[in-house]
């Protein structure tokens, strides 16, 4: 070790409070490597099993999960079911600076100051886990640490996974952290009645985040995505809430897709290839109403490159001269979904990866045997029959192929949604063609409003049709909606040679689709590049909202059915199911926009698009309310 190097914590630039807590700690560990820290998940290196338990004060030992080593990594089941997802209410503001979120102070009747001495206390009282990591990006300068109990470090392994980790020989004396991240488990049972509680502290000096449980999607992964929104907001850019590939087709011709949404709306899924029917083509959908199936002959697909898997940095002190939006990844690993992976071969080049990886990954809510493999498509039962909808792996970005490190332009944002079926006798939002084009005032919209959408898989049971709000990652931002607003609106103002579309997920109409639609407008995207729309190939939508429809789509000489393009074609629907879906969405979109027309400082462009919306505006309307033919 040279002199220029930190030996331990004790070298880092540390506030006095946590210096102090850390020195009366039982012990303190500052993990040199991956590998220590997998033996540390495990309780040491000869370990299979670990079980995480915590003696809580009138309820005696609760196990909140437990740990298997497996051949490809280590594997974390949590006993409860509850804490297989996140809580959407899970995020407590414990300042005075602006904010839209619920407070701590109101929800628990006390002053944070209470809680925040008796984590300290708590903590001083453990063998603790500590963690430098930058959050983002390395190219920011966010120093950050987890401090947490030894006995949790598998969630240590999770950010390490997610976030990255400082490796001894990259810390420089003088290190000081711009964000920590606090975990106390046991919080949830003595204060939180077995809720998820994540609680933020912002001030000029540090963003503190204190985890009262060990689900890591609230506060590894989104809360130090809320940070990175806190340190934007600041500062004038964004992290956009998007999956981003480089689509290389057969003629070699380049086309980068950005594709945003909600929780569950297909942004992981944009960056996997098509899954194929035994024979090689591929699946467009089954009719509900009287089971056909269609198929596309798709037999030379396009090759994928990501760029992103749901945290985008954009234009963060780049210099764009394309006027096309510029993006960078923000994270160090992926926190991928397979929920739909239920059986071998559905994804093989994510089941490749995850059966035999070059280093040992982090799986969540997945069945597994203790020295065994560890397979994605078994996924853990919530209940008998009842397999969790929420099973995990953390991919680390160094492992993914053909990964893109460097910024890249995006030539269109597509934004995904979740869409239940809609018929004749039960019309519903359904009703969104397989590819909308939108004038940049709707794309606005679309994220502002952020539907959650249908059978949401990622966070815990919602009913009805719920909204994700601004950027569709105002769940994990701390401040005002208002701000992100207008960030967003000056960002798509400020990219003019990017283009947006609207994507659905699940259903069309009658039919049932997955995931297919944006495989095959990716498809269809990519081949088309930067040519526009002439005026005979698409014409505006029945529901103003959803922009410009198609007349058809055309892929390797393949046509799709125009009642997939046009949802009030089909037969099973008709156009009086279709407008009453219609008006759920519309009634839907004004109840949520109407917020933001009582803020005073709201864009003045951006207020004339929410009443264009409240007016029942049409797509011409819209397009005229910012520059750019976006067709």
């Amino acid at each position: 070790m040279t002199q220029d190097l930190i030996t331990s914590w004790r070298d880092m630039n540390l506030p006095a409070e946590l210096r102090d807590m850390l020195a009366a700690a039982k012990s303190v560990r500052v993990p040199k490597t991956r590998a220590e820290l997998i033996d540390l998940t495990m309780g040491g290196a000869k370990n299979d099993v670990f079980n995480v338990v915590y003696d809580i004060p009138g309820k005696g030992e609760i196990t909140e999960a437990v740990v298997h080593r497996c051949r490809n990594g280590v594997s974390v089941n949590y006993t409860e079911a509850y804490m297989r997802r996140r809580d959407p209410e899970c995020m407590l503001i414990a300042d005075d600076q602006p904010t839209d979120k619920p407070h701590y102070k109101n929800r628990f009747d006390k002053p944070f100051a209470e809680l925040h001495t008796e984590i300290f206390e708590w903590l001083t009282g453990q063998d603790l886990i500590v963690l430098p990591f930058y959050a983002g990006s390395a190219s920011l300068n966010c120093g950050a640490l987890l401090i947490g109990p030894a006995n949790a470090a598998f969630f240590a392994a999770a950010l390490a996974e997610i976030q990255g980790m400082i490796k001894e020989d990259e810390i420089k004396p003088g290190f000081r952290p711009k964000a920590v991240i606090y975990l106390a488990p046991t919080f949830r049972h003595s204060l939180c009645d077995g809720k998820q509680v994540v609680v933020h502290h912002r001030s000029p000096q540090m963003h503190e985040i204190y985890s009262l449980n060990l689900y890591p999607g609230p506060s590894a992964k989104k809360g130090v995505y809320g940070m990175l929104l806190n340190v934007g907001e600041q500062e004038g850019w964004l992290t956009a809430h998007g999956s981003a590939v480089r689509v290389t087709t057969p003629y070699d011709n380049e086309f980068i897709i950005m594709h945003e949404g909600a929780s569950g709306g297909g942004k992981s899924e944009m960056l996997q290839y098509p899954h194929r029917e035994p024979d090689g083509r591929l699946l467009t959908g089954e009719n509900i109403v009287n089971g056909k199936r269609r198929y596309i002959p798709l037999f030379q697909g396009c090759s994928l490159s990501p760029i992103t898997d749901d945290m985008a940095l954009c234009d963060h002190g780049i210099q764009n001269t394309s006027g096309k939006l510029v993006i960078q990844d923000a994270e160090e690993g992926w926190f991928v979904r397979v929920n739909h992976i239920d059986r071998y071969g559905v994804d093989q080049y994510v089941e490749r990866l995850c059966t035999n990886p070059p280093e040992p990954l982090v799986f969540l809510n997945l069945f597994s045997v203790p020295s065994a493999t560890c397979l994605i498509w078994e996924h853990t039962q919530d209940a008998p029959g009842k397999p969790c909808p929420n099973p995990r792996v953390i991919l680390p970005r160094d492992i993914v192929p053909d990964i893109i490190n460097e910024p890249m332009e995006v030539d269109v944002r597509s934004f995904g949604v979740r869409t239940p079926p809609c018929t004749a006798e039960n019309p519903t939002y359904g009703i969104i063609g397989m590819l909308h084009i939108l004038p940049p005032a709707i794309a606005w919209l679309w994220r502002l409003v952020a539907p959650r959408g249908f059978a949401n898989p990622s966070i815990t049971d919602t009913a009805g049709m719920t909204s994700e709000g601004v950027g569709s990652y105002w769940p994990f931002a701390t401040g005002r909606r208002v701000d992100q607003a207008n960030l967003l609106l000056r960002q798509i103002i400020e990219t003019p040679g990017t283009r947006y579309t609207l994507i659905p997920n699940q259903h069309i109409g009658s039919w049932k689709v997955g995931f297919m639609p944006q495989w095959i407008s990716r498809e269809y995207m990519s081949r088309r590049g930067s040519a526009k729309f002439k005026p005979h190939q698409i014409e505006p939508a029945r529901c103003s909202l959803l922009g410009w429809a198609l007349h058809q789509m055309q892929i390797e000489g393949f046509f799709l059915n125009r009642d997939l393009l046009q949802v009030d074609t089909q037969p099973e629907v008709g156009e009086a199911a279709y407008d009453a879906g219609a008006k759920i969405l519309t009634d839907f979109f004004k109840q949520e926009l109407e917020f933001y027309l009582k803020e005073a400082d709201l864009d003045e462009t951006g207020r004339a698009i929410i009443e264009c919306c409240m007016q029942d505006g049409e797509v011409e309307d819209y397009k005229r309310l910012t520059s750019g033919d976006q067709s």
